[in-house]
């Protein structure tokens, strides 16, 4: 007879289980991007603003344990996602393999989703390192000192090298959850002919408005600032 324990472990170790991680994780991540992009808007209101909430978030002592969360959702789903493209390419002769056509074909989008995690990865570093970790400038609203988290973001999006890579990685993004969060849903049991081109709809719609609310920051930064 099974434990819980093995139980667990068998069900970790089978396809359906990590697809169900994979899925899980994708959409906690999917709902980040979405947060982290409206939270960005505030650079279109005025630097105050943006400089304000953005120290509020990071002086409060707290901040480590959703960092540490999202990390560890971010690390689980690229581990799980690669480790399951690396099976899969193991599992199949591709000397022999023949393309589905209609319904059953895959698309270049689901072909390519390991490169594209490969390359958000290559982007979050980056960021990380200009962002998180770049100049630190420095403002007084009346309150003291604070990072003038603006003025960092205002000088390196006049860089035209930086924001057509910018661009290029949002793009990719957009791609990634165009089917990503869809299929994460279906993954989770929510499968089924009816709702199939509602989720389809909705997954295209929300990369579709993530990725803009993104790319709409260094395009307005980059012409308008």
């Amino acid at each position: 007879m099974q434990t819980g324990a093995s139980k667990h472990c068998g069900w970790f170790g089978s396809t359906i289980g990590r697809k169900q991680l994979i899925g899980v994780t994708g959409i906690g991540l999917s709902l980040f991007v979405l947060v982290h992009m409206l939270e960005n808007m505030l650079i279109l209101v005025s630097a105050q603003a943006y400089n304000e909430y953005s120290h509020a978030l990071v002086s409060n002592p707290l901040i480590y344990i959703p960092e540490a969360g999202l990390l560890a959702l971010f690390l689980m789903h690229l581990t799980l996602a690669l480790n399951t493209q690396f099976k899969n390419w193991a599992a199949r002769d591709s000397r022999y393999a023949v393309k589905s056509n209609g319904d059953k074909a895959t698309s270049n989008i689901q072909r390519s989703l390991w490169a594209q995690g490969l390359l958000i990865l290559a982007f979050l570093i980056l960021h990380l390192k200009l962002f998180k970790f770049g100049t630190y400038y420095s403002a007084n609203y009346g309150h003291g000192e604070i990072r003038d988290l603006h003025r960092l973001v205002i000088e390196e999006f006049h860089e035209p090298i930086l924001v057509g890579w910018y661009i290029l990685a949002l793009i990719v993004l957009g791609f990634h959850l165009s089917h990503g969060v869809g299929s994460s849903f279906q993954t989770m049991g929510v499968h089924h002919p009816r709702y199939q081109k509602m989720i389809r709809c909705f997954s295209l719609g929300y990369a579709i408005i993530v990725t803009l609310g993104f790319i709409s920051l260094p395009i307005y930064v980059y012409f308008i600032r």
